[in-house]
């Protein structure tokens, strides 16, 4: 065993033995579901650590920082468009529970649309959790083995098993209170790497990042628009956000979700970074690892605990909405036993995809398609239109998913070149072939 290697593995068992001992325990439904303790829900600066290191998911943080290999800075902050997706969230969620009185998405849902459409979108969300889970352990093993390797298996085995054992601890609690340390955690690390990068080569600067992409459609615009479209749907389909929505009053939701967006979108640019290096390098391959081998074990050492960190914020609060969704949401089973259960459900089918061979596909703007049926039912959560307008629209945006990952949309309806180019296309005619078929049944019954 390298001392690379020796080392991660110390970091993933040390890490999650920590996180471990300090979560708390949640010994009532409130405490496990809701993130209620000591009778004080979160304040505005937890929530908004929650929410941005929740959403910085291992995947994600490879992701920028690949696209700031392959476009510049423009690619990290085509990435970043995504978290637009608090401040959407924010003000919705904002104003459905101040002037709507709903006290979840599902509320809602049900109040406007019925138990169809509840199960609808539970089937819909169970599948962006399910998704999370794989996605995000792959990107850890493969710090740790080639794919398909022992080590590789081993890695992603053993850090889903110690994430699942403190979130078992303490539910949403342990979910909530953990993230402010991988928050303060990821800050630290990222501060460290990017120290290196501008230390060790002085002709790279800020003025080399600033210069690194061009600003056109070619070149990763098509990319920042998709996510600006999506971001009106993207962010409902995510429990894990939503769920933090409901969590404290109003007002402090609001502030965290917004400042979220802010903070977000800057951990994002400012990981990109190592792309940007990478590329001002002549690197080839995933930038994260390239980078970190370039600099020693040390560097390299500091971005595998910030995947171990993004991860495991990520995977925790993954296992926390899917035990809310089944318990409190549907109401399979308001108990602490069932809840853990679920826990369990959702880590041992989640991990099934990984020893499939599956690949981290472009997760984020796939599913991203897939839910933009959501838009107008959101964005418009005011109108009352028939039942049948959310199935119309949800299963729009379905069908322009499927288009998208079969390569079936019509070339003609595409006006821009490049990477990303259908992708910003389908979202564009798909939302507004939602919203179309979202409004017409309320203008047929007006």
């Amino acid at each position: 065993m390298t001392d690379a290697i020796f080392w991660q593995w110390s970091l993933v068992i040390a890490s999650s033995l920590v996180l471990f001992l300090v979560s708390p325990f949640a010994k009532n439904t409130n405490q496990f579901f809701n993130a209620v303790y000591q009778k004080k829900t979160p304040n505005s600066l937890v929530l908004m650590g929650s929410l941005v290191i929740s959403w910085i998911f291992a995947k994600s943080i490879t992701n920028a920082a690949n696209l700031g290999l392959e476009f510049g800075l423009v690619g990290g902050a085509a990435y970043a468009a995504y978290y637009l997706s608090f401040a959407v969230a924010g003000i919705v969620i904002y104003r459905m529970r101040k002037f709507g009185g709903f006290r979840s998405i599902h509320h809602f849902l049900s109040s406007k649309f019925g138990k169809s459409a509840v199960a609808v979108f539970s089937i819909l969300i169970t599948i962006r959790l399910f998704n999370e889970v794989w996605s995000n352990t792959m990107v850890i093993g493969s710090y740790f083995g080639d794919m398909g390797s022992t080590p590789y298996y081993l890695s992603i085995l053993v850090f889903t098993a110690l994430t699942l054992a403190y979130a078992l601890k303490g539910g949403l609690s342990s979910s909530i209170f953990t993230d402010s340390i991988q928050m303060v955690l990821f800050s630290i690390l990222l501060i460290v790497i990017l120290w290196n990068v501008f230390s060790v080569d002085q002709a790279f600067s800020g003025k080399t990042v600033i210069n690194s992409g061009v600003w056109s459609f070619e070149t990763g615009l098509n990319l920042l628009f998709a996510a600006v479209l999506q971001s009106f749907s993207y962010p409902f389909h995510d429990p894990v956000l939503t769920d933090r929505g409901f969590l404290s009053s109003h007002k402090i939701t609001l502030k965290s979700f917004l400042w979220a967006s802010v903070v977000g979108g800057l951990c994002i640019v400012l990981f990109s970074i190592i792309g940007v290096y990478a590329q001002h390098q002549g690197y080839a391959g995933q930038a994260a690892v390239v980078v970190g081998q370039s600099f020693g074990i040390v560097v390299l050492l500091v971005i595998n605990f910030i995947m171990i960190t993004s991860a495991a914020s990520t995977l925790d609060s993954t296992f926390s909405s899917f035990s809310k969704l089944l318990s409190i949401d549907l109401k399979l089973g308001n108990s602490l036993t069932f809840g853990r259960i679920a826990m369990v459900l959702i880590a041992f089918l989640g991990t099934i995809p990984v020893f499939l061979d599956a690949e981290i596909l472009s997760a984020t703007t796939i599913s991203g398609t897939m839910v933009i049926g959501l838009t107008p039912i959101f964005m418009f959560w005011k109108k009352s239109p028939p039942k049948i307008s959310f199935h119309l629209s949800v299963f729009c945006g379905l069908l322009f998913g499927f288009l998208l990952i079969f390569d079936w949309f019509p070339k003609s309806l595409i006006f821009t070149t490049g990477k990303y180019a259908d992708l910003l296309w389908i979202n564009f005619w798909g939302i507004l072939c939602c919203i179309i078929l979202y409004l017409t049944p309320l203008w047929i019954k007006k």
